[in-house]
């Protein structure tokens, strides 16, 4: 059996796709990722904290952030995060797009406010809700 080696002679992981419960739990378990959203009519990526509650990701942001601009409409946006360890070329990705609101009831967002500390010094007021209509997963293994 023949095994692919990477340019530092290095065995290359096999990419397993996973299913839906197992990315969303994956994703559970981290608590930094990445939003990607459009504005001005280009893609725009941004680090940010989550949570995972049932089939949507909750992530915080700040009033002027261009995240959700017209909070009567949903917007499409995707959020992304990973585990990878780069020595062993292992670990795993999992992507979920779906549409995006903000969070308006009153109780339900100040939940998700104490769950979500930011990591940064600015007030994080806005409460957005990914619902997770596409989730993606892939694990590497070796």
């Amino acid at each position: 059996m023949q095994c692919d080696r990477g340019s530092a002679g290095v065995a290359a992981a096999r990419m397993i796709e996973l299913g839906r419960e197992e990315s969303l739990a994956l994703l559970a378990g981290v608590s930094m990722g990445r939003v990607g959203f459009t504005r001005h009519a280009l893609p725009v990526i941004r680090p940010t904290h989550h949570l995972v509650d049932g089939d949507s990701v909750i992530i915080s942001t700040h009033s002027d952030a261009a995240l959700i601009r017209d909070t009567s409409v949903e917007e499409v946006m995707v959020y992304e995060a990973d585990d990878l360890d780069l020595i062993a070329r292992t670990g795993w990705s999992v992507m979920v797009t779906g549409r995006a609101s903000l969070v308006t009831a009153p109780l339900k967002a100040a939940h998700y406010r104490d769950l979500l500390i930011p990591f940064i010094d600015r007030d994080l007021d806005e409460i957005v809700r990914l619902h997770a209509d596409l989730v993606t997963g892939y694990r590497l293994n070796r």
